[in-house]
């Protein structure tokens, strides 16, 4: 998964097909947002994932993720081969996504309006 982020208006963008041209929005080419590797930050944004037959419930955090005005996670992605599943979160909302899955190898996204992309890959 490979997102965009224009720094003039916050618009973000996720590239489906890679087709070699530039991403541009207010005039300018965007930034990829790579995946946060801070591990100061990893307690409330890594995706704690819990499976249980087809089941998945993803939590954003071991110590729950904050979802005030000011600094929430935006959504929760599960990519499974082919497959995508989203959950788009707002204020107020708890930070958890279910999802039903096909096999143990999948990965879970997420991003947080503060800190950034985040992934945990569930290979068993």
């Amino acid at each position: 998964m490979r997102i965009f982020k224009c720094e003039i208006c916050g618009n973000i963008v996720e590239l489906i097909n890679d087709g070699g041209g530039t991403l541009v929005c207010c005039g300018q080419e965007m930034e990829e947002i790579e995946i946060n590797t801070e591990e100061n930050t990893y307690e409330k944004h890594i995706p704690f994932v819990q499976k249980e037959g087809n089941k998945v419930k993803v939590q954003i955090g071991k110590t729950i993720h904050p979802m005030i005005d000011e600094h929430y996670i935006e959504w929760i992605a599960l990519i499974e081969d082919n497959f995508i599943q989203k959950v788009n979160l707002k204020p107020g909302d708890e930070p958890i996504a279910n999802f039903t899955v096909q096999s143990d190898n999948f990965t879970v996204y997420t991003y947080c309006n503060i800190h950034g992309f985040y992934m945990t890959k569930n290979n068993k």
